[in-house]
């Protein structure tokens, strides 16, 4: 199986368990350095980044969804995004454009392959997929679940995967005052 197939399945897959919808938010970390089997931060191409990238954004573009994908920490893990999702969720923009050496090379592919791209310093997403242990968990909503996916890997990158749900507070056994101030 090549990358693009590994990555289209395991965004499907996110995506089907997620419960991923219209205008919803799908936020991607990944190393390219880790799926090539290397260390991450020390040999990520634009070729296996494109190649992952059009896996990625297959499931969520049929699903009308956003992609944001992960800086490295030279950008201080800024996520670049199109500015239509910016605009409409309100996220704080940042002034950088990613490139393979501060950026990574996955979210300069992605960058030079949206019509109209941007950096928000954080956001929270729906659900999110970590290619490689780039640590994502900042930019999911506060009540992450895991996903236990089949596909394991994209090339040799550990995959962690997580969709959020809403915190679940009270429950059959809370008790709630009688007027609420």
């Amino acid at each position: 199986m090549n990358y693009y197939e590994e990555a289209r399945i395991a965004m499907e897959e996110v995506c089907e368990k997620g419960h991923i919808k219209e205008r919803q938010i799908v936020v991607v970390g990944c190393s390219t350095s880790e799926i090539a089997g290397m260390r991450i931060g020390t040999g990520g191409t634009l070729e296996v980044a494109q190649e992952v990238l059009r896996g990625l954004v297959e499931p969520i573009s049929k699903r009308g969804a956003y992609l944001a994908v992960q800086c490295c920490e030279h950008l201080n893990r800024a996520l670049v995004l199109p500015r239509e999702a910016l605009e409409e969720k309100g996220f704080v923009e940042v002034c950088a454009e990613p490139w393979e050496h501060a950026g990574g090379s996955m979210a300069t592919a992605y960058y030079k392959s949206l019509e109209n791209p941007c950096l928000a310093e954080t956001i929270v997403a729906n659900a999110g997929l970590d290619i490689g242990d780039t640590l994502i968990g900042m930019h999911l909503k506060r009540v992450a679940v895991p996903l236990r996916l089949t596909q394991k890997t994209i090339g040799e990158a550990h995959l962690v995967a997580a969709f959020t749900r809403p915190p679940l507070i009270g429950g059959e056994r809370a008790h709630y005052p009688a007027k609420i101030r």
